[in-house]
């Protein structure tokens, strides 16, 4: 049985492996916490003095054209034994319209649930709309995000503080020029884990797990990410490390069946370790190369998909025990740097587990939760010589967060939530040829939006407030930018005809293939 010490993936202080964070990192957090948690403490609950209660709404997915609400209703009053309430299986659906006082549209579900996800489509690029989702006439109240001044329902305050909204979006433009490319961003699956959250050392963090009898969590998640992904015309999907929870073979051999669900592995999907892919002993990362790595076994590689560079990093190409900062050997380092160099103009991705940087973090940051600071400044002087790089995606702090910095500003920094819990789900990276949308999905499979209401419950309820995304733009956004040398490569057959880039489309075959071996 694997229950994974989350001390070296949450940026949690705590256990022997998490490293300590220094005072001014305490200090920070305290300074946040502590009137926040005073305020929570004092605030008045929620009162449902009807037969039902609607909450956790969320507006999780934003794009040009749609926008997918998910809320959760439950039995006021009852408790499942860990202080929530039952669920309540009953209809939903959502009012919505371009004026407050005209909710004149309406979408609903096919079925009665309690895990509600609605999603609207047709909308108009640019336009303002306001909405009330809502169950058996009672509407639903969004997840609370005040410990960090968030907003899960709109990109507008408007409605919040009211029992009920509506609430208000505005939909983005479109990225310019025609649509080339979708591919899924995702990381953070832990095969093999069976206890989400659960922090060594601290009694009242005792972590969530599955139902007696019900699929492993780690795996229902992962296989619901990899149709969903498929289902939202992903050509191709990055898994950007800790594909399991402690580099065991057998689970790693499961992470492969699942993932290659998706398609060929290094044709249709990639992946790099992560700091729990490391395994242990003398061997430690052997199992993790010997399911995904090549023939020549790199643990990082370069890949030409039409003219778009994706390259990955293996982030903890280093002695240890996986709970201290992250690094790249200097062999990798020094490939990195001349492949950056060959081609500094090409469109790039790069992906990798450990991020460069851990801003705005709710719990304290220590030095585990990132790549070291020296190597992260040298990655990042080097992605400002070569302004082909648009995109660094991680994983391992199991959050939405969008980041750029002075040094490099033409790189997003997209960390990712993890696939394994709430907010469960992937990043669709649409490439236009003058810009790109990164929109966060929901795996929306019933078990997999049951397990994310039930997981949300972890860091003794603080989950959302660091997991979701302070804001809808922490998990929805567009940039723009030339990318119009991507796709001259790609055959007709595998060309897109979705402008949106929502509908499923044959995997596009990569032209060249390069690993790791230094040139």
């Amino acid at each position: 049985m694997h229950i994974t010490d989350m001390s070296c993936c949450l940026p949690v202080p705590l256990g022997p492996l998490a490293g300590i964070p220094g005072p001014r990192e305490m200090l920070r957090s305290g300074l946040l916490l502590a009137p926040a948690l005073l305020r929570s403490a004092t605030a008045p609950r929620p009162r449902h003095p009807g037969p039902l209660a609607a909450v956790h709404l969320e507006l999780v997915t934003l794009t040009e054209d749609r926008a997918v609400i998910t809320w959760h209703t439950a039995l006021p009053g009852t408790d499942d034994g860990t202080g929530r309430m039952l669920p309540a299986v009953t209809e939903g659906e959502v009012v919505y319209g371009t004026h407050p006082a005209r909710l004149n549209r309406t979408a609903g579900e096919d079925r009665p649930t309690a895990h509600h996800h609605v999603e609207l489509t047709g909308l108009e690029p640019g336009q303002t709309y306001y909405y009330q989702a809502r169950s058996q006439g009672v509407p639903a109240i969004p997840t609370a995000l005040h410990l960090v001044r968030g907003n899960a329902a709109g990109t507008s305050r408007h409605g919040l503080g009211t029992p009920g909204g509506p609430y208000s979006f505005t939909t983005p433009q479109p990225p310019p020029g025609p649509h080339l490319l979708s591919l899924a961003l995702c990381n953070d699956l832990h095969i093999g884990e069976t206890v989400a959250g659960l922090v060594a050392g601290v009694p009242f963090l005792r972590g969530v797990a599955q139902r007696t009898g019900q699929t492993p969590y780690p795996e229902l998640m992962s296989r619901a990410v990899v149709d969903e992904a498929r289902r939202r015309g992903a050509q191709l999907l990055l898994a950007a490390g800790d594909i399991s929870a402690g580099g065991g073979p057998r689970d790693l051999a499961e992470a492969r069946r699942i993932l290659d669900g998706f398609g060929t592995h290094r044709r249709d999907y990639f992946v790099v370790r992560g700091n729990h892919d490391r395994g242990a002993g003398e061997g430690a990362g052997a199992a993790f190369h010997r399911v995904f790595g090549g023939p020549d076994r790199p643990g990082w590689f370069e890949h030409d998909v039409g003219g778009l560079r994706i390259i990955g990093l293996d982030t903890y190409d280093k002695r240890g025990n996986g709970g201290d900062a992250g690094g790249l050997g200097a062999e990798q380092l020094s490939w990195f740097r001349r492949r950056l160099r060959a081609h500094r103009e090409q469109p790039t991705l790069v992906f990798g587990h450990h991020p460069l940087t851990v801003r705005e973090a709710l719990f304290p940051v220590s030095p585990a939760q990132r790549l070291g600071r020296r190597q992260a400044r040298a990655i990042l002087r080097a992605y400002a010589a070569a302004p082909g790089v648009f995109l660094h995606h991680v994983g391992h702090t199991h959050r939405n967060k969008r980041t750029h910095v002075p040094l490099a500003p033409q790189v997003t920094l997209q960390e990712v939530g993890a696939a394994k819990e709430y907010p469960g789900g992937f990043f669709l990276l649409r490439i236009h040829s003058g810009g790109y949308a990164l929109n966060f999905f929901r795996a929306r499979a019933a078990e997999a939006l049951e397990w994310n209401e039930r997981s949300r419950r972890q860091a003794g309820g603080l989950w959302p407030h660091h997991a979701l995304g302070r804001s809808v733009a922490d998990r929805n956004s567009v940039a723009v930018r030339d990318l119009s040398g991507i796709g001259r490569l790609l055959p007709p057959s595998a060309q897109p005809h979705s402008s949106q880039g929502m509908t499923a489309v044959p995997n596009p075959r990569p032209d060249v293939a390069r690993r790791g071996t230094p040139p």
